[in-house]
């Protein structure tokens, strides 16, 4: 594979390019344009005046509200913490753990203000106390720009791949690498694309482009340009033709269609055409571009083994698994290329946050590895969460708290979430059924949160959905205490039915 190899900024450039096509690297160790799919959708409008007033059209807004299916916490909207960093009793669908809630939002300041790169915290609690609602809640805080890796302990178990380079490809996917440049483009409606055409130097009665004329036309104004015979190859390859929107990047000669002017609109009755409005400004001008990559995308893209275009090669790139192992060398090689470009002001490191779930399902090999990789120069923040108590690490026979090494634990800033209250549990129970859209009487939010106090919070927020199914076989629109009753007959919960497998242990086979 290429691993081996040393890696040579031009080298590092051209293969990111060719892998990542969104991130094409210039020579001043910056990233250059969009790729096709990355073009950001445009949201400016022809602000043309109308002549009359017959002529002003009216469109409806469409909502940009997202629609997602409900899972278990689509209800958690952040931390819920006031302006002092208090957390308020219900807030962003969060009801009660004030304290961890608290130390959470501490935490989240930290990772804004990247002065906790390399740390880590335990969130420890009983099973259905909120812990992972409070880790999901720190992205919400975090926004969608900080990257936010969700995994859970026994994932690092793999035939393939070792457990400690699963834990390291997470732990480079977790760290946002934020590029920005300055990119000029000539952007504009085509007016007019005229190939010129000479003898073909080779002979022959064939003739080939020595070069394309084409005009750009803006609100602005027009433009002619002269441009290479293998612009004008992307130029075919986009389809290009009068009356198109285009931009052409002035360094790398890349050409987008962006749609088809909005003055052809009534050009056909029915089309399956994207049309955009003409474009603002002059046709050439400046664009700062910012990208987001995390670090393993970039090792990813050096790292598949680039084979000939012989049979042989072919057929060895199929054979072997699509999972190559990324080596130690060729993560220092990138690494070094990352630390220059943040010298050089061309990209800005963005430390994100790796979750990991029942982290004592990791073993003492995986606990030893993460001893180093939160002492290395590029880390994130390292969020676990656990709800074992006094237990043996996993691979050997040592009794610890939580299941983590000492010698680990002792790097951890620790969050407790406490149980729930009875009148805490009757609200999560009501801000679930009107996340799901179910209406609960208030006599039966009652029963619910007394059965949530006897079995679990999760068991009462389960008999929800089934309970809503009883009340409309019975044609009622709303829960009442009598389904919840019904619902409780027809289902064990953990806990009774563990009481069950005890009274008739002498039935059931050992």
């Amino acid at each position: 594979g290429t691993s081996g190899l040393k890696l040579t900024e031009r080298k590092f450039a051209k293969r990111t390019a060719e892998r990542l096509p969104g991130l094409s690297l210039s020579r001043s160790l910056s990233v250059n344009g969009f790729s096709a799919s990355q073009e950001p959708r445009r949201t400016e409008h022809n602000h043309q005046q109308p002549e009359t007033a017959a002529a002003m059209k009216i469109e409806e807004v469409k909502s940009t509200n997202k629609t997602e299916r409900i899972a278990s916490h689509s209800h958690v909207k952040g931390l819920g913490l006031n302006d002092a960093g208090d957390a308020d009793p219900v807030a962003a669908g969060f009801i009660g753990q004030e304290k961890a809630r608290e130390a959470a939002g501490i935490a989240v300041d930290m990772i804004k203000t990247k002065k906790m790169a390399g740390r880590a915290i335990l969130f420890a609690g009983a099973p259905g106390t909120g812990k992972t609602a409070i880790a999901l809640g720190m992205a919400k805080e975090l926004g969608p720009k900080v990257p936010f890796v969700p995994m859970v302990g026994s994932e690092v178990y793999s035939s393939e791949v070792k457990k400690v380079e699963i834990l390291m490809e997470n732990f480079r996917r977790a760290i946002g690498l934020r590029m920005k440049e300055n990119k000029e483009v000539y952007e504009g409606e085509v007016i007019e694309i005229t190939p010129e055409e000479t003898e073909n130097p080779l002979g022959g009665y064939g003739k080939t482009v020595a070069h394309v004329i084409i005009g750009l036309k803006t609100t602005k104004g027009t433009k002619q340009l002269k441009l290479d015979p293998s612009i004008y190859e992307s130029i075919q390859k986009e389809k290009v033709t009068v009356g198109d929107v285009i931009y052409i990047e002035a360094n790398s000669g890349a050409v987008k269609r962006v749609g088809r002017s909005d003055t052809y609109a009534t050009e056909y009755d029915l089309e399956a055409e994207e049309y955009v409005p003409l474009p603002k400004g002059d046709v050439h001008k400046k664009k700062e571009v910012v990208q987001d990559v995390t670090l393993h995308d970039l090792d990813v893209a050096n790292a598949r083994p680039q084979g000939g275009q012989d049979i042989f090669s072919m057929m060895n790139q199929m054979s072997k698994p699509k999972k190559t192992e990324i080596t130690e060398k060729l993560r220092m090689e990138i690494n070094k290329v990352v630390s220059k470009y943040i010298d050089q002001g061309v990209a800005e490191l963005v430390p994100g946050v790796l979750f990991v779930d029942e982290v004592h399902m990791l073993d003492l090999e995986c606990f030893t590895y993460l001893n180093r990789a939160l002492e290395s120069t590029l880390s994130p923040i390292v969020v676990f969460a656990t709800n074992r108590g006094m237990c043996t690490v996993k691979g050997a026979d040592i009794v610890s708290p939580h299941g983590i090494p000492v010698d680990l634990l002792d790097r951890l800033l620790i969050i407790r979430t406490t149980p729930y209250s009875v009148e805490e549990m009757a609200q999560i129970v009501a801000l679930r059924a009107k996340t799901e859209g179910i209406e609960v009487e208030a006599d039966a939010l009652v029963t619910l949160s007394t059965i949530g106090e006897r079995a679990t919070l999760r068991y009462s927020v389960q008999l929800l959905t089934p309970a809503a199914i009883v009340s409309k076989t019975n044609g009622r629109t709303s829960i009442a205490a009598g389904d919840i009753e019904e619902v409780d007959g027809l289902f064990f919960d953990a806990k009774s039915s563990a009481k069950l497998l005890a009274e008739h242990a002498d039935r059931y086979i050992h």
